[in-house]
């Protein structure tokens, strides 16, 4: 109670938040408490090239706040786009992708990850680190840094298609991404590490990828080309996630594959979906369902960006198959706004596929979330998805899909729960509970509300009054009241919740 003086302009920004995020509308979708809701904030397009710090950050604060409104609770925010840094790196260059020019620092100087790590905490939602693991120069650099590290040894790299790549097959190469993803996760608060769907190159007609020399150095006699090259990827994989785990066990390990897995054949053993389209098995050497199976990726975004009914790559089909072969880990679905709002349902021409994408989403068993391509569309409100997320699909916040292979342990009981009416409106406040480990940590609150006792369902979603840092919430302003049964629980790193603790409120 000593406190509460300290903090009420916190409370009273806060409460403006809360009010302003209030249900606004009565869906008709099932809406779940867990959901991940991500969008990609990519570099690679070159958004912010050349910005200068001070309009980088206000582009960027306009997606961070359309994604809030929008209650996204996940940002995959680039940051090695090309064997690159957009953050304070002592291993490789500053990206050209942020300043013109790779090697050239920012000026006046920030660091973008740190900035987004915190605007995203300040607003409630994750960020996830996104790297290129294995694409070391894009078609569009013409020239790298001296500090780039394919001038420490050119050997180490493929070329394929004006791409340069490191060689998946070289075990010194994996042992440097892993590396370099070890730094990003040692040194910044970041809940999750991402990787995207570039492994070996997409292939190119008349292109070859020139490995042969390395396959005859780390190729056994029993294998072929392609299971060598699947072995590279799968070994890379289980080394990344090893390295996050010993760095940082909270920091969940994500990865977001090209749409289709494996295109079924008769008689062919490796499962496969009904697709005729590239595939990661066959064409990227990426196995990403022995990933899923081995418990090295803590979830999967595939990127199934295509509409129900297209001929030889059909939403549904894809979301289903996944879902198949999740292997219990949280299946999110790559979602492309603008594919989404320019076709029209099959059962439905009058309307676009968003309504009916987001009734498979949620109706599918082994689907938590989905993911926007990209960010920018989310801040432009493109063909009004941005206000239809926030009023039917998205009204209610969201906690983050479970993952107990991380850890199962949920912090004790907050204590004290109390309410305090002073001019500025009343509050529930509390006591945090002691903890001994990140596992029982509180780094979250969660406030529920109910009209009596009886009524409470931790389960519904729409209960939900805020999600908070802080150890107390607003729950009316002056001169009103706020009568009803409110809950409060708290939350560790990944989002294990603890027992609650109620308290009435005439």
């Amino acid at each position: 109670m000593k406190h509460l003086s300290k903090v009420l302009l916190v409370a009273l920004c806060l409460f403006q938040y809360v009010n302003a995020t209030a249900q606004t509308a009565t869906p008709q979708l099932p809406q779940p408490k867990r959901e991940f809701r991500g969008a990609w904030i990519q570099a690679v397009n070159g958004q912010f090239q050349g910005l200068g710090t001070q309009q980088t950050q206000a582009e960027l604060t306009r997606h961070l706040d359309a994604l809030q409104q929008a209650r996204c609770n996940v940002v995959i925010f680039q940051v090695r786009p090309e064997a690159d840094a957009l953050y304070a790196s002592n291993i490789e260059p500053w990206s050209r992708f942020l300043t013109g020019q790779q090697g050239t620092p920012p000026n006046p100087y920030w660091d973008p990850l740190a900035w987004m790590i915190d605007q995203c905490h300040r607003r409630g939602m994750e960020l996830h680190a996104w790297i290129n693991p294995f694409r070391a120069k894009t078609k569009g650099t013409t020239a790298l840094a001296s500090s780039h590290p394919y001038w420490k040894d050119a050997s180490r790299f493929l070329s394929y298609d004006g791409l340069l790549l490191f060689d998946p097959g070289r075990p010194e190469n994996r042992e440097y991404i892993a590396h370099v993803c070890g730094d990003i996760v040692r040194r910044y608060d970041v809940d999750g590490l991402h990787i995207d769907d570039y492994f070996y190159p997409y292939p190119v007609a008349g292109q070859t990828i020139d490995d042969e020399r390395t396959y005859q150095l780390y190729g056994l006699s029993t294998q072929s080309r392609e299971d060598w090259r699947r072995e590279n990827v799968n070994r890379f994989i289980h080394q990344l996630h090893d390295t996050i785990q010993s760095a940082k066990p909270w920091v969940k390990f994500g990865v977001s594959p090209f749409g289709i897995y494996h295109n079924a054949k008769a008689g062919d053993p490796i499962p496969g979906s009904a697709t005729n389209g590239l595939q990661n098995y066959d064409d990227l050497y990426a196995d990403v369902i022995h990933w899923v199976k081995q418990g090295w990726v803590d979830y999967i975004v595939p990127q199934i960006y295509w509409q129900i009914g297209h001929s030889t790559a059909d939403y549904n089909e894809l979301v289903k198959w996944w879902a198949r072969y999740s292997s219990g880990r949280p299946v999110i679905i790559g979602q492309d706004v603008e594919r989404t709002m320019k076709f029209a349902d099959p059962n439905n021409p009058k309307a676009n596929q968003m309504d009916a994408k987001y009734q498979l989403q949620r109706q599918t068993l082994g689907i938590d979330g989905s993911c926007q391509w990209y960010s920018k569309l989310i801040a432009d409100n493109y063909n009004d998805y941005t206000r239809r997320l926030q009023l039917t699909y998205h009204p209610y916040k969201a906690l983050q899909p479970q993952m107990p292979w991380i850890s199962s342990v949920a912090p004790a009981k907050v204590r004290r729960l109390q309410t305090t009416t002073i001019a500025q409106g009343t509050f529930l406040h509390w006591e945090a509970p002691t903890y001994t480990s990140w596992e029982n940590k509180p780094v979250k609150y969660v406030v529920y509300r109910f009209a009596t006792k009886s009524k409470q369902n931790l389960t519904d979603a729409s209960a939900i009054v805020a999600i908070t840092t802080h150890p107390f919430c607003q729950i009316a302003a002056a001169g009103q009241k706020a009568p009803g049964y409110y809950v409060v629980t708290a939350l560790n790193r990944i989002q294990n919740e603890s027992q609650p603790v109620g308290k009435r409120v005439k």
